[in-house]
């Protein structure tokens, strides 16, 4: 009898169809979004779950006693109890590295966006209030020459500052902690605490992962660091910027702009973003290419059909938890 997995949100059929080689899948490509509690009742008695960002809990776990592979279709893992599944032997997998240049490329759209008004300016050729040209129309920032801030100096950090050289521009970062040497000359990059980057930076671009040691890293007073002239350009997880902060500073020209791909509460957002001029807003979507996106696909499924074979690999999140696993013998029958 095949293992027994769960994909809760519609994926590309061919990934459905590599799952099925060694699954029985109960999949979801209607795409029903489906409630907290709909959710825990498809995933009980199943062995694995391809995931979207939904939370799996020391609850979900009680309920489903036979899960033992969990693989998260993002680079991110908050919606993940790590520990909990580590201690009930769960493998949790995740998809980094295959789409730091697609997101770092989006962060350039975004940075590039607010700093030259580019929303502004469309809704205003939109409305049809465009009506010649004044000396003073959409005076933005220049992004060549500046100072570029970036606060998450990992493998998108990364790329994101190599592109910086291209427009001549100072690249300063943050990071928990220092990197070597070598990374440092590779993205021509200058280490700084958070609050000299915040003083310094013309344009800051937030990669930070989220977690109770991030969680409003930007707020009220580091937004009060910041040049009047700067932006902010937010692609790592919500919670890790204030939002409510955020938008007083918009609402006070405390900052020049900002562009936003997470929020706090996604996908609800505060609708006071929403009568804002100064800030670009998507939905979620930095590596949304369609080539980029079929990789993560491909990685997520060949991740859960890897944990399911009680194979560990790079991208697995707690490897310990195999040992656990073969203590527990949670294999499935």
């Amino acid at each position: 009898m095949k293992p027994k997995v769960l994909v809760p949100r519609a994926i590309f059929p061919e990934i459905i169809e590599h799952l099925a080689a060694h699954f029985d899948v109960d999949d979801n490509q209607r795409d029903e979004l489906l409630s907290p509690e709909g959710f825990r009742q498809r995933l009980a008695g199943k062995h694995g779950v391809l995931l979207f960002g939904e939370p799996i809990t020391a609850d979900h776990l009680r309920s489903t006693p036979t899960l033992r592979a969990v693989s998260n279709m993002s680079v991110g893992f908050n919606n993940l109890d790590l520990p909990a599944l580590t201690d009930a032997g769960v493998l949790a997998t995740n998809t980094p590295d295959v789409l730091n240049e697609t997101t770092a490329d989006f962060a350039w759209a975004l940075m590039m966006a607010a700093a030259r008004r580019v929303g502004e300016a469309q809704q205003w050729v939109r409305e049809g209030r465009w009506a010649g040209w004044t000396y003073d129309q959409f005076l933005g920032t220049d992004v060549h020459g500046s100072t570029l801030g970036i606060i998450g100096m990992g493998r998108i950090g990364r790329a994101i500052a190599r592109r910086a050289q291209g427009f001549d521009m100072k690249v300063v970062y943050h990071n928990r902690a220092r990197l070597p040497e070598a990374l440092e000359q590779e993205a021509q990059a200058t280490y700084l605490t958070l609050e000299q980057l915040l003083c310094q930076a013309d344009h800051v671009v937030l990669v930070a992962p989220y977690s109770e040691q991030t969680h409003h890293l930007i707020g009220a007073s580091q937004l009060q660091l910041m040049k009047p002239s700067a932006t902010l350009t937010h692609i790592g997880r919500g919670g890790v910027v204030d939002d409510k902060a955020l938008i007083q500073a918009l609402q006070t020209h405390r900052i020049a702009a900002a562009a936003l791909d997470v929020f706090e509460s996604e996908p609800r957002l505060d609708p006071d973003f929403l009568k804002l001029p100064n800030v670009v807003l998507t939905p979620h979507m930095a590596p949304a290419s369609e080539a980029t996106r079929r990789r993560m696909a491909r990685l997520a499924a060949d991740n859960l059909i890897a944990s399911l074979n009680d194979q560990v690999g790079t991208t697995t999140l707690n490897p310990q938890a195999l040992d656990v696993r073969v203590r527990l013998d949670r294999s499935p029958s």
